[in-house]
């Protein structure tokens, strides 16, 4: 079965500086990029996905500095290296990520990135639905502190939620093997 690397949403807004840091970003980072040269040692294709918002959210806004891809995993210009724009937190709504992955012969994605409990919570189950038996690397993955209802859930409680959700449709593995 032919793997192929999602990379979703490593961006520079998520780290220390930008609009939006999460929980330990350069921890997921060191994780993706590890994951990543193994994926190029192997020749295996590897997919950046990466959000491309609006003055609204005020984070990841088009044009930005914030909205570029983290330097240390920029992809290079190969036949196995794509780039998808995204504007929803689904990787897979109105993109091209279904075709490329499928032009490539991908069966199986790895998927890693940010933000756990949005962008990798949908593209994970979408990747799910679409028969790609995908497989989630909680280190390589990391999401902020949230509030609801006047209550605030850490980072690391909702990785651990998600990720022990996200195991109904993927195989989530605590690191990458």
């Amino acid at each position: 079965m032919k793997k192929g690397l999602i990379v979703v949403d490593v961006q520079n807004d998520y780290f220390e500086g930008g609009a939006m840091p999460l929980f330990k970003p350069n921890e997921a980072l060191e994780n993706a990029i590890r994951i990543q040269a193994d994926f190029r040692a192997q020749g295996l294709p590897i997919f950046y996905v990466q959000h491309a918002g609006t003055s609204e959210a005020g984070f990841l806004v088009e044009g930005t500095e914030g909205a570029e891809i983290h330097a240390g995993l920029l992809p290079i210009a190969t036949e196995n290296e794509f780039v998808v724009r995204k504007t929803t937190p689904n990787s897979f709504f109105e993109t091209d990520l279904g075709e490329k992955l499928k032009a490539v012969g991908v069966e199986q994605v790895v998927i890693v990135g940010m933000m756990t409990h949005v962008c990798i919570d949908s593209t994970t189950r979408r990747a799910s639905e679409l028969g790609l038996s995908p497989i989630v690397i909680a280190d390589a993955c990391t999401g902020p502190d949230v509030v609801f209802d006047g209550r605030k859930t850490s980072a690391e409680d909702l990785q651990i939620s998600f990720m022990a959700a996200l195991g109904f449709f993927a195989d989530v593995q605590p690191s990458y093997k």
